[in-house]
């Protein structure tokens, strides 16, 4: 600003005070008009939402024109047409493919041996068998190595998931903040890379006829999941950053009509291409269940490597064609501080309170109207996404009843199926009905059910969608449960039918005459819906963080899964004979009360617009994208600071 301005500025203010400063105009302290609260004065003068500009103590800047800029975009829609337009998807840019392969390639290795730890583990190595771990041919036998029992079998493989899924919380925080994500990533695969190796060992028929094939393979299992917590949390980040459209926008499509592309649908279209592919991956399960039955466990093992070796260099020919943004060190100190500035100047009640806004006593525009104003280095758009991040905790909390219907309470799943007839199919390749329920309905919902409601503009929101899935996941729990029920009344050991005694005279497992295919309904359940829990929580995870804590927040998504694993290990005593009904029937049970406590809860967010935070500035690494290096340009500050001083 120039002397001149400054000082048409001052003037205009000496003869009437309350005249307000011209937006984006720089407040100077007039003499005389101080009060002991000069944030206040700046806000009496500015409005309730200017804010402190911590770059320069004692001064102030408007943000009114500034937000006025950054809100009016080519194409935005007028309030009439966003209510009457028909939405559609925006295009998804190519390499958002690529990164779809990178997660089916680390999916099918992941998947390819995960389920095979609970046999490993469970099952004693099959007398009578070829000493790789496979049982006689012929028979109604299962695959083993270790036979430590359904408790640590159960406590190994839920240690292992738990780990996985709680992890992600660290290795998203360094990503944020130390590493950025591309590199945490590419540092992921490479320690899952070591694991494999060191599993294929742990096949060896002379450590297995030892027991001492638990030495690689206990080492082999745990940095796996050092490896899958680096990548997970921070794939789908950066699959959504490649994305260009992040408002809605009008646009005429070729025949004319005039409609509104929706972040929200580009995203839903975009994550259920993502789930679609992790489950195309989760299908490695089915040769390595076989090959573990019919061949032994080093096949089992060796497989998934030949899928994992191309992604090292697929990641490196991606490297310069992605749209990265290096860590902006984590927000996480500030969240904390806004929590301690809203229960100190609000306190629990307004947490609860209805319309009390919980938040609102951390926001800077409340803090310079307070009695006790102070400097903080935020605006009041941060305190909004903090809200909106805690709002899209409390709804990761409830997936974890979701996950336990739709999988069952620790390695449940896993014992029921060995009291089914198999008739020579691996008691495990039934799980894979899960995944293949995935395939089966993801592109009927891509490109059939939710453009036909978008046609007839039926708004079937995240949480409408999200309670429809745990309703869904409890209706599978019902299923286990009857089965369960069953396998005990009609199996020739009543309900000791997991047990390792019961076995006929040539060691050789006594089972129900229910045939295992009757588990592919609860399965197939379960799997469907989980496309409608973890697609929409994929993009709510990532539209509800702030910019510098969209890996951490996708890792509290994940997070409650953690937690699905943690109460299988905490129950894994109970998951035995004779519980096991009840092993089924207590969560589906407590997921029909979820679910319409879940809709009750959260059910004002279907009517609101899917939102990605703008507030912070970002630097891209390397090269800048046309499109992000224009929409960077004067953006919002970090700081707080509300405008680039240069635009001043």
């Amino acid at each position: 600003m120039s002397a001149n301005s400054v000082e048409t500025e001052k003037a205009s203010r000496s003869s009437n005070p309350t005249v307000p400063a011209r937006p984006g105009a720089v407040v100077l302290p007039l003499p005389g008009s101080q009060t002991n609260n000069p944030a206040a004065d700046a806000q009496i003068i500015l409005g309730g939402d200017a804010h402190l500009n911590v770059d320069r103590k004692g001064s102030f800047v408007d943000t009114h024109d500034i937000h006025a800029v950054v809100d009016d975009y080519e194409g935005k829609p007028t309030e009439e047409e966003r209510l009457t337009l028909r939405r559609v998807a925006g295009s998804v840019p190519t390499v958002a493919y690529l990164i779809c392969i990178v997660e089916f390639a680390e999916r099918s290795s992941y998947y390819g041996v995960q389920p095979l730890f609970s046999n490993f583990v469970n099952r004693p190595l099959p007398a009578h068998g070829n000493g790789y771990g496979a049982p006689p041919a012929g028979g109604q036998g299962t695959a083993g190595a270790l036979g430590m029992g359904t408790v640590k079998a159960t406590a190994v493989s839920q240690s292992f998931s738990m780990l996985t899924y709680t992890l992600p919380l660290l290795f998203a925080w360094l990503a944020d903040t130390k590493t950025g994500r591309y590199k945490m990533v590419f540092a992921g695969v490479w320690v899952c890379g070591i694991s494999h190796v060191l599993m294929c060992a742990a096949g060896a028929p002379s450590l297995l006829a030892s027991g001492n094939a638990k030495i690689p393979f206990f080492i082999s299992v745990y940095i796996l999941c050092l490896g899958a917590a680096m990548f997970k949390p921070n794939i789908s980040p950066i699959l959504l950053d490649q994305m260009k459209d992040n408002k809605l926008m009008t646009k005429v499509l070729k025949s004319g009509e005039k409609v509104l592309v929706d972040p929200e649908h580009t995203t839903e279209r975009t994550m259920l291409w993502f789930y679609f592919l992790i489950n195309v991956g989760g299908f490695m399960n089915v040769p390595t269940s076989y090959t573990a039955k019919y061949v032994g466990w080093w096949l089992s093992f060796l497989l998934p490597v030949f899928f994992y070796m191309p992604l090292p260099i697929l990641l490196w020919f991606m490297r310069k064609r992605l749209t990265l943004y290096p860590p902006g060190g984590s927000d996480l100190g500030n969240v904390l501080r806004v929590l301690g500035i809203c229960f100190k100047r609000g306190g629990i009640k307004r947490m609860f309170g209805k319309g009390k806004g919980f938040f609102e006593p951390a926001k800077p525009s409340v803090i310079a109207l307070s009695g006790s104003p102070i400097e903080v280095p935020w605006n009041d758009a941060f305190v909004n996404d903090v809200r909106r991040a805690f709002q899209a905790t409390g709804i990761f909390c409830f997936f974890p009843i979701q996950y336990i219907n739709d999988n069952g309470l620790g390695n449940s799943a896993s014992a029921l199926s060995t009291m089914l007839t198999t008739n020579g199919v691996p008691n495990d390749v039934i799980g894979n009905f899960n995944s293949l329920s995935i395939i089966i309905a993801a592109p009927i919902l891509n490109f059939g059910l939710y453009p036909l409601l978008r046609k007839y503009k039926i708004h079937y929101g995240p949480v409408s969608r999200m309670t429809t899935g745990l309703l869904m996941s409890a209706i599978g729990g019902v299923g286990y449960t009857v089965l369960n029920y069953y396998a005990y009344k009609l199996g020739p050991c009543g309900n000791k039918g997991t047990s390792l005694s019961c076995v006929d005279e040539n060691g050789d497992s006594l089972v129900s005459s229910i045939t295992i295919w009757y588990m592919a309904i609860p399965y197939a359940i379960g799997g469907i819906s989980e496309l409608f829990i973890n697609v929409p929580a994929y993009g709510i995870a990532y539209s509800h963080a702030p910019k510098n804590m969209r890996g951490l927040v996708a890792a509290l998504n994940l997070l409650s899964t953690g937690f699905a694993y943690a109460f299988g290990l905490a129950f894994a005593g109970l998951v035995k004979d004779p519980y096991l009904t009840w092993v089924f029937g207590a969560p589906s049970i407590i997921g029909f009360v979820a679910a319409a406590t879940f809709y009750w809860l959260f059910r004002d967010m279907d009517n609101e617009e899917y939102e990605i935070s703008d507030n912070g500035d970002y630097h891209l690494e390397g090269a800048q994208p046309a499109a992000a290096a224009t929409s960077s340009a004067g953006s919002v500050s970090e700081k707080g600071v509300g405008v680039d001083e240069k635009k001043v």
